[in-house]
């Protein structure tokens, strides 16, 4: 088991949306997909473009960059241009409290 760090309240992010955090010098993708949380790089592996700031589809992101596709649950790339994975980070909910598995 990795190191678990708080990223968030849970009020902080309601269904639908994303939020940056940024943890052990990691910028990190937190998503709320109808009440279950999933963290990603935040870093499109094709040119870097922010994941946080995708539109969401279920649980894919899209890049708003150039429309590359990743699977929230286990950060495969669905869709070029993008050809690597991202790395997915484990979530936990304490309370109200969402916290990330580095």
């Amino acid at each position: 088991m990795g190191n678990v760090f708080e990223a968030a309240r849970i009020d902080e992010l309601d269904s639908g949306q994303a939020k940056l955090v940024e943890i052990e010098d990691k910028e990190i993708a937190l998503f709320n997909c109808d009440g279950t949380y999933y963290a990603i790089d935040n870093e499109c592996s094709h040119v870097g473009g922010p994941l946080c700031e995708g539109e969401i589809d279920g649980s894919t992101v899209i890049c708003p960059w150039h429309g590359a596709e990743f699977d929230l649950k286990s950060g495969e790339a669905l869709a070029p241009p993008a050809e690597e994975n991202v790395n997915t980070y484990k979530v936990h909910i304490d309370g109200d409290l969402i916290k990330i598995e580095i």
